[in-house]
Order: structure tokens, then sequence, then C-alpha cells
């Protein structure tokens, strides 16, 4: 069986999950799939899918570890053993929907882009979405990056001043 690239691994155990997490009220926050080949291990970021609800608990994500592992090893991605953990977003939740960017606007982030030209690199207060874009600003200036041209976005937690974030 030819390897599948890292990238399509990810992906089809983030669309099995994401199917899934409905049913279990879950929000499923990212996947990340590390490692060397002989030793995998597949990260699985989530929260409860009711953003008023407080932040998931280490006991609600014990619990809810049954039903990911269940599904990730029926899609059998990964050929051996893997490693699973199961965790909650933390403060430097990541940032990958369009519903994500617009929820925590207000909020100071990280962001790097897919750009081969220019700027890749971004720290600012999130602004939100507009048109398709991840709107951000950064030293007092307004940036405009499409979305699709966005590679990673993290939250960075500030200690000194509360969060406007929904969870708050």
């Amino acid at each position: 069986m030819p390897a599948v690239p890292e990238h399509d691994t990810r992906q089809r155990i983030l669309d099995a999950l994401e199917a899934a997490a409905p049913e279990h009220g879950i929000d499923i926050v990212d996947v990340e799939v590390v490692g060397s080949k002989k030793n995998p291990c597949v990260r699985v970021r989530i929260d409860h899918a009711d953003e008023e609800a407080a932040p998931i608990s280490l006991d609600e994500v014990a619990a809810e570890t049954e039903w990911i592992s269940a599904a990730i090893d029926e899609l059998d991605p990964i050929e051996g053993s893997f490693t699973l953990e199961v965790s909650s977003p933390g403060l430097s939740r990541p940032l990958r929907r369009p519903h994500d960017f617009e929820r925590f606007a207000g909020e100071d982030v990280s962001l790097g882009t897919t750009a081969t030209e220019g700027r890749r690199h971004f720290t600012g207060r999130l602004e939100g979405l507009d048109g398709g874009n991840v709107v951000l600003t950064v030293d007092g200036e307004r940036v405009s990056i499409p979305l699709d041209q966005v590679k990673s976005c993290k939250i960075k937690p500030n200690f000194d001043a509360p969060s406007t974030g929904a969870k708050g």
C-alpha cells in the first residue's frame, strides 16, 4: 500500500471525527498527525459544541476519548500502531474554521500564511472575517489575509487582561 501524505491522513481523520462529533455534543477543534512514521501520534483537540458552555474538563475529555479512538480505529488511517492524545484546546487555541475567526474576534492571535512573497507571520488583534478574509490589527494597521492563505492561527494568551472571547 503506498504511503498516504500526512495532510490527507489528517484531513481524513478530521472529516470522520467532525461527522461523529455532533451526536456527542463535541466540537473538533483541531487534529494533528505528528512524530515519525514508526511512532506516529494523532493529537485531537476537543471542546463543547455549545459555545456558551464552560471549557471542557479533564474528566469530560477522558469520557470522549473512547468514541474518538473507536472512530479513528474504524477509519484505520495509519498503518500499524499509533499514539492517540485527546485534549482540550488549551489557552493557545488553534483557529481554523470561519466561525472560529468570528467567535474569537477581539483576541490577540499569532497567524502564519502560505504566502510565497512578502510577510508570512503576523501577531495582532483579531477583528474577525470580512468577505472571506481574516482581518487583524497589527501595530495599529488593518491587515486583511484571505482565509485560504492562513496556514495556522492560534490565540495568544494574555495573562494581564480579561478575555474578550466567547468563553471569557
